[in-house]
């Protein structure tokens, strides 16, 4: 069994750093080192005293330690982890951008103000977990010892758990929101006859390749199917190995 530093250094660097920043951001709130409220999502003082710093830190806050902390910060560790692993293997450009793609969805969600939140870290979370579901579809997935379903169930099988336990149902339903657009955008549309239209901007790869960030793409010359590594949770989505020379 490795160590924690073993398992810790083996993450890949997205899902790693993100996580990373989550449980600081809550560790630095514990101790008293910031008010909440500094780092809220809040329109008016973006705009008025230019506060632009609250379009990114809001995502980085989960709560103050506590058992759904824990989960969500699992949620990372496992689904973002997989994804990144496994249907973004080699793709660490497309997968930055599809966090990128989903917090650029949420804050323009919450600009509507019935669907204002002032921390949309959950969302971002629960928009892993969304993507996650439609590429594992099959993998078979235990709740709490309680039940057995599918993968592609589980989002929603996790809001009515968070409704019942008394949390927040918006902020579930923004990451799902978010996690659908994404993934019409990029797989079901093109699956369909359509353009890719979200085609991850060369910026973000010079981000990338500047920084070294992750393993070396993988040769469009290579066949698509050696980008989807087989699952080990259960049968994966293949659908997404036609995205790889849009």
């Amino acid at each position: 069994m490795s160590s924690p530093a073993e398992f810790y250094k083996s993450l890949p660097p997205i899902s790693k750093a993100y996580g990373t920043l989550c449980l600081l951001m809550t560790t630095a709130y514990q101790i008293g080192l910031y008010d909440p409220r500094d780092i809220a999502l809040l329109y008016k003082p973006v705009f008025s005293r230019f506060q632009v710093w609250r379009l990114i830190t809001n995502f980085f806050f989960l709560g103050n330690f506590s058992i759904n902390f824990g989960i969500r910060l699992l949620m990372i560790a496992r689904y973002g982890v997989q994804l990144e692993k496994g249907p973004f293997d080699r793709r660490t450009a497309d997968f930055l951008w599809m966090m990128i793609f989903g917090a650029l969805s949420l804050l323009a969600l919450a600009a509507i103000p019935i669907f204002w939140s002032g921390f949309l870290g959950i969302s971002l979370v629960f928009m892993l977990l969304y993507v996650w579901s439609r590429e594992f579809p099959n993998a078979q997935i235990n709740i709490y010892g309680l039940v057995t379903l599918k993968a592609f169930y589980l989002p929603w099988a996790m809001l009515a758990l968070d409704v019942i336990f008394g949390s927040p149902l918006m902020p579930d339903l923004l990451g799902i929101i978010a996690g659908h657009l994404y993934y019409f955008l990029t797989v079901l549309h093109p699956l369909s006859g359509g353009k890719n239209i979200l085609k991850t901007p060369m910026w973000v790869h010079k981000i990338v390749a500047r920084w070294q960030i992750g393993a070396q793409p993988i040769s469009r010359a290579q066949p698509a199917s050696r980008a989807q590594p087989e699952s080990t949770t259960g049968s994966a989505f293949r659908g997404r190995s036609y995205r790889i020379s849009d």
